[in-house]
């Protein structure tokens, strides 16, 4: 089974339309699930036809990256695999504290360990994960610029920055694709990052593009997540604003229903009716979940279907905060 590919922006690498998130396979999503149906899991997806894979340094920390290292490992050259730095892993990261750090000499030593745990001698695509605000962008861009010309990087990416700071990083070093959460329920990429993607030939790689799994329909306002599961403080998870955002789902069903498709693939189809150049990476860690998926990729929806489901969203209001307050403070700087 093939997938069609999607070209990431003017310069970014050629991709299938969608990708794999691979975060939940080992870390946010409740205890780390087992290593070898993960692997299984990954190189099952290769079959399928899917050649993006998405990690990062803090994910574990470092536990992700070396399953995705190992699970693609066969398939070098045939895969593209982004991942990302900007976050201190030492003791606070451990304890659960989020500790930003982007200087250039932890750029520098970042990029050693996940070359060699994602067992590659290139690193596809390299986010920086969140922007630091002790650390210029510039400085930042200039950094990674170096790691491109040495050839350990191929293509430099940011993550939830503000329009303002993708300039300012693009000046220094062209930004070649960029990763920021987008879905049905959380649309503000558009109103900034998408049109300054458009106008500098930027690939934009959506991230939760299923609601942290909210918009798959299964997460009812009685489900009790695991004690690890970052979900737990989520304001958008709480039984109240569950409930509220069922509207957003009944609005989805109709259309399912008429396309003979599931809630998944119908939010995973009108993000990739949105542009061209966008590659949603959505996550799981089951086999029929990810088959359901990747028939998102067949979904076409049409103008009006489009129309019907913009005037819906915009008499609905969702409920609740995307994060917790103190990561929301590290997004759109």
């Amino acid at each position: 089974m093939g997938l069609p590919k999607r070209k990431l922006g003017q310069r970014g690498p050629e991709v299938s339309a969608l990708g794999l998130g691979c975060m939940g396979m080992s870390f946010g999503y409740g205890p780390p699930k087992d290593r070898k149906e993960m692997i299984g899991l990954i190189r099952k997806a290769v079959e399928l036809g899917v050649n993006f894979f998405d990690t990062a340094e803090v994910y574990g920390p470092y536990t992700n990256e070396e399953l995705v290292g190992e699970a693609l490992e066969p398939f070098r050259g045939e895969v593209i695999v982004a991942t990302k730095f900007g976050f201190d892993t030492g003791t606070d990261a451990v304890r659960g504290r989020l500790v930003l750090n982007s200087r250039p000499e932890h750029i520098k030593r970042a990029v050693e360990g996940s070359l060699k745990r994602l067992r590659t001698e290139a690193i596809d695509i390299y986010y920086q994960h969140r922007v630091d605000p002790a650390v210029p962008i510039e400085e930042v861009a200039g950094a990674v610029k170096e790691l491109i010309e040495a050839g350990k990087v191929k293509h430099f990416g940011l993550c939830e920055a503000s329009a303002n700071t993708l300039r300012r990083a693009h000046s220094v070093c062209p930004v070649d694709v960029v990763q920021y959460e987008y879905s049905l329920w959380w649309r503000k990429p558009e109103q900034e990052i998408i049109p300054v993607c458009e106008e500098l030939g930027i690939g934009f790689v959506p991230y939760s593009p299923l609601g942290k799994g909210y918009l798959t329909g299964t997460i009812t306002e009685d489900v009790r997540f695991d004690d690890s599961d970052f979900r737990n403080i989520v304001p958008r998870f709480s039984p109240e604003a569950g409930r509220a955002n069922r509207a957003l789902l009944d609005a989805v069903k109709v259309i399912a229903l008429r396309k003979g498709a599931t809630l998944a693939q119908i939010a995973l189809g009108w993000v990739l009716a949105q542009r061209p150049w966008i590659v949603p990476i959505p996550g799981t860690t089951k086999l029929d979940r990810l088959v359901e998926n990747i028939g998102a990729a067949y979904i076409d929806l049409t103008p009006e279907e489009l129309r019907e489901i913009d005037e819906k969203l915009a008499a609905i209001t969702i409920h609740g905060n995307r994060y917790p307050e103190e990561l929301e403070k590290m997004t759109y700087l």
